[in-house]
């Protein structure tokens, strides 16, 4: 579980600070799915950073599983999101030399010891994440080969090789039509209730948001429960 208390986050702005997050306080159960929208500018990407332990928030707590990583040095946060939290990048940022297979076996060379002795299984455990993502006759392509959406589920795939309890998802329909955007809102959906990770995931896509559980909104910083009123979800369907 992920539990976000009382975030501010601030950054310099000539001789003052501007806050971009102010005062948050969010929690994405096990197995869930929670929506962050809100305009561009409005924080929600330096929440997501902050949740990934990118950044050190000014004040609040980031619980992981029980584990602040506010009180963490630089090196225990870097082992907290290797073991712990799986990143799904707006940009799927695969490596343009290595297959679909190849793209989550390098996830076991990322620092942890005794890299070496698992890979046998870390390459089992590969196959099988691309079957779930209904990739298993793609694992030999490289990212030229492949479609948008079909890049964009190696990139989920990817995010869950160490079997995270928090999945943390930035935009991941915004390059993809809006039957493939649809297809990869509801594998992350069905991903996150199988393996019991809390997952938040910052859109834009309003028309995705019925399938998830909850929706939460960002404004200059501060967060309401609920959808953007300026787009309802009725509108948005109707397109």
């Amino acid at each position: 579980m992920i539990h976000l208390q009382n975030i501010t986050l601030t950054y310099p702005d000539g001789a003052s600070r501007l806050t971009a997050v102010d005062a948050v306080s969010l929690t994405a159960q096990p197995g869930t799915v929670t929506a962050i929208t809100g305009p561009s500018g409005s924080g929600k990407s330096s929440l997501l950073a902050v949740a990934a332990t990118l950044i050190r928030p000014d004040a609040g707590q980031v619980l992981i599983d029980d584990v602040d990583a506010t009180r963490l040095d630089a090196s225990e946060a870097a082992a907290l999101r290797r073991e712990r939290i799986g990143i799904v990048f707006q940009q799927a940022n695969l490596l343009a030399s290595l297959t679909a297979l190849e793209q989550l076996e390098v996830m076991n060379e990322l620092g942890a010891s005794g890299s070496r002795g698992r890979r046998g299984r870390v390459t089992e455990h590969a196959r099988e994440l691309l079957a779930e993502v209904g990739l298993a006759d793609h694992a030999d392509k490289r990212p030229a080969q492949l479609s948008g959406g079909q890049r964009q589920r190696v990139n989920i795939a990817r995010a869950l090789m160490n079997e995270p309890s928090v999945l943390l998802v930035d935009e991941p329909t915004s390059a993809l039509d809006q039957e493939r955007g649809a297809a990869v809102v509801d594998l992350i959906v069905r991903l996150s209730a199988e393996r019991r990770a809390s997952t938040l995931l910052v859109t834009h896509d309003l028309v995705h948001l019925p399938r998830l559980h909850r929706t939460v909104t960002m404004i200059d910083g501060r967060l309401t429960e609920g959808a953007t009123p300026a787009a309802p979800l009725a509108h948005a369907d109707s397109h």
